[in-house]
């Protein structure tokens, strides 16, 4: 009889569902929260949904697809894959260098979450810290109270004092001879300005008064006001590094067994999240104002979609969410048996990937439109992207709600760390598994030290991202590092497949696991991967290119070294695929450069003998294909794929 094949060091999934959930928790992140729904309103709205739908089908799945069925056919991880065309093996190191700087940065979003989840928990039974201005850290421009609603107060005096308040006196001053002129008399102090012109017409004078958690995070979490932009970044914060230290403890002990303990993590990791979104909004539209925000997140606006960038907005939303050039989707099929059915896969998590996005926009909006309620604000006042949306928006409208703020905060902060979590295991798991699949000798039978030592260089690499103006670091990394190189590998990777090797070639292939495919499926491969899917790459990189702005943080924009540190970080990953194409015409000659290497294809001889003319056997024994029992000769049973020892057992004739 035929036994299962094993594979011992390197693994297999262990079971059906770790694969789909490891896939879903890589791609459902902190971006499907903190950026989907702020792109929503700031696009048109629902009419956002159009391109995003359109984006989704002619860039994202085409991709999504292409990565899966590479990985898993070969088995290999994104730099060893490139045995189907050694000249592109630069992409896969592109993607592994793309990884390696973004985890660096990605665990320090999961730090912040950590902190605020302590800072919850330990209020429990108080109050939140952002709840007030507390002056051991606000400064006077705090606010807690709300705004004054000035259209429905009567009292003449309540609306000066009230006006004063949000007014920076000294420029009101200086407005004085043009109040003057306006009103037609003489106005010389600001206590005769009259109360309709204080309210409506000196808005320049506003003070920039800010909500508690706004100043929380910045003066108390990030003490920013103790730094000096990149000249003085100021020393370290060790409440900050030693959260970060914990962060990356805990990514450790959750990859230090490979996929045999990271795929069972994301059984919760990856449905937890859910939990608390459904939570959220059924705890959103309880409150008073929800409808008042998610009308503002759902109101179509249909003009928006005859601008560009609203497009390119919704190609690049996709590009990041699904995460294809990162290296994490071939690194995570490549532990799928080989006749998994990643046409399946890849519908059903780029579906639920755009469904959460989707669903997140109502449970933070409902909430937004409370908080905008709660203040005397209109809803676009209060939205933000990012760390803003995460860290001063949500928290703010937490704290405000009337029961059990302190137990919300906890399960949001707690939601944030295992969103990001699942997509950190996915980075990691591609740098580590890219090294070891590279020096196999040397690093198979030290994985868990070399994962140990790749912990440790992430968390040196974070701490100056934990000083006081260490967010500013952080925004340049996340400003440079994953933006116009992904989408340069995502072309490089589609023409070193697909135009050079071929598509016919990774046709057959897809067919040698998958069986015969449906014509309509297959021509919508052969359109979007031959032509459409390029196009709408090239036109993300026009668009990003249009909208080009130098870095920035809170109206600080970087100087120009820190601006070229960037674009250092973005064209790396680019000079590496340029320096090892040229190394490999150099070493291999052209054009064998881009033939493949005689160890491409399946793994195991027994799906190398499915298509004999294209793949020779590697090792030794006897296999039944098609019902018949077929001699195959190759080296032994027992070699190595990649980073791990294949062993299988040949059929056994009864």
């Amino acid at each position: 009889m035929e036994k299962e094949k094993e594979i011992l060091e390197r693994g297999n999934w262990t079971g059906r569902l770790d694969f789909i959930l490891s896939c879903i928790g890589y791609c459902v992140g902190l971006g499907n929260v903190w950026r989907f729904p702020y792109l929503c309103f700031r696009n048109g709205g629902g009419a956002f949904l159009i391109p995003y739908a359109i984006m989704l089908f002619i860039a994202g799945i085409p991709l999504f697809f292409l990565e899966l069925s590479l990985g898993q056919f070969a088995s290999q991880g994104c730099i060893t894959v490139w045995a189907v065309n050694p000249m592109f093996m630069g992409v896969g190191w592109a993607m592994v260098m793309i990884s390696a700087i973004v985890s660096a940065y990605y665990n320090i979003i999961i730090m912040y979450s950590i902190y605020y989840m302590m800072a919850s928990f330990v209020s429990l039974d108080t109050q939140l810290p952002w709840t007030k201005c507390d002056p051991e850290w606000a400064s006077e421009l705090c606010r807690h109270d709300p705004y004054p609603d000035f259209k429905t107060m009567t009292n003449e005096t309540s609306i000066h004092f009230e006006a004063m308040r949000l007014k920076n006196k000294p420029c009101l001053r200086g407005l004085l001879p043009n109040i003057s002129s306006a009103v037609g008399f003489n106005v010389s102090m600001i206590e005769d300005i009259p109360n309709d012109f204080l309210v409506y017409n000196t808005t320049s004078c506003d003070l920039k008064l800010k909500v508690p958690s706004d100043e929380y995070w910045t003066r108390y979490v990030l003490r920013l006001h103790e730094a000096d932009g990149f000249g003085d970044m100021g020393g370290l914060s060790l409440k900050l590094t030693l959260c970060l230290l914990l962060a990356w403890i805990v990514i450790f002990f959750c990859l230090m067994k490979g996929i045999k303990s990271s795929g069972k993590v994301v059984y919760f990791t990856a449905t937890f999240p859910y939990i608390i979104l459904i939570a959220l909004l059924i705890r959103g539209v309880t409150l008073d104002g929800y409808e008042k925000g998610i009308k503002f997140y759902m109101t179509a606006d249909f003009e928006k979609l005859k601008e560009p960038k609203v497009w390119g907005d919704a190609a690049t939303q996709i590009f990041y969410s699904l995460g294809p050039a990162w290296g994490g989707l071939m690194t995570m099929a490549s532990y799928n048996k080989f006749k998994n059915n990643t046409v399946r896969d890849t519908f059903i998590v780029a579906l639920t990937n755009c469904g959460t996005s989707v669903f997140a926009g109502f449970a933070v909006f409902s909430l937004l439109g409370f908080m905008a309620t709660q203040l005397n604000r209109e809803v676009q006042d209060v939205v933000d992207a990012g760390p803003g949306l995460a860290f001063i928006a949500y928290p703010e409208g937490i704290a405000r709600m009337p029961f059990a703020p302190q137990l919300w905060a906890f399960l949001f902060f707690f939601m944030l760390f295992t969103l990001g979590l699942d997509s950190q295991f996915a980075m990691m798991e591609t740098v580590i598994s890219g090294f070891v699949d590279t020096f196999p000798s040397f690093l198979r039978p030290k994985k868990e030290l070399f994962t140990l030592f790749c912990c440790t260089i992430g968390f040196l690499a974070g701490l100056p991202q934990v000083t006081k103006g260490g967010i500013y670091l952080l925004t340049l990394v996340d400003w440079y590092a994953g933006s116009y190189n992904l989408m340069i590998v995502s072309i490089a990777e589609i023409v070193g497949v697909c135009y050079i090797y071929g598509v016919n070639n990774f046709r057959k292939d897809i067919e040698m696991m998958l069986g015969k495919q449906n014509i309509i499926l297959m021509s919508y491969w052969y359109c979007t991967w031959m032509f459409v899917t390029p196009v709408a790459i090239t036109f993300i990189v026009f668009m990003s290119a249009l909208s080009y702005a130098p870095a920035s943080y809170g109206g600080y924009e970087f100087p120009g070294y820190a601006q070229a540190l960037g674009w250092l970080m973005s064209l790396s990953p680019v000079a590496v695929i340029i320096v090892i194409m040229i190394a490999q015409i150099i070493r291999k000659g052209f054009p064998a450069a881009v033939k493949t290497e005689p160890n491409w294809g399946p793994a195991l001889d027994e799906h190398r003998a499915l298509d004999p003319l294209r793949y020779e056997p590697i090792r030794r024994g006897t296999f039944k294909i098609n019902g018949d029992v077929q001699e195959v000769n190759g080296h032994n049973n027992i070699t190595f794929i990649g980073d791990e020892k294949t062993k299988y057992t040949p059929h056994v004739s009864d």
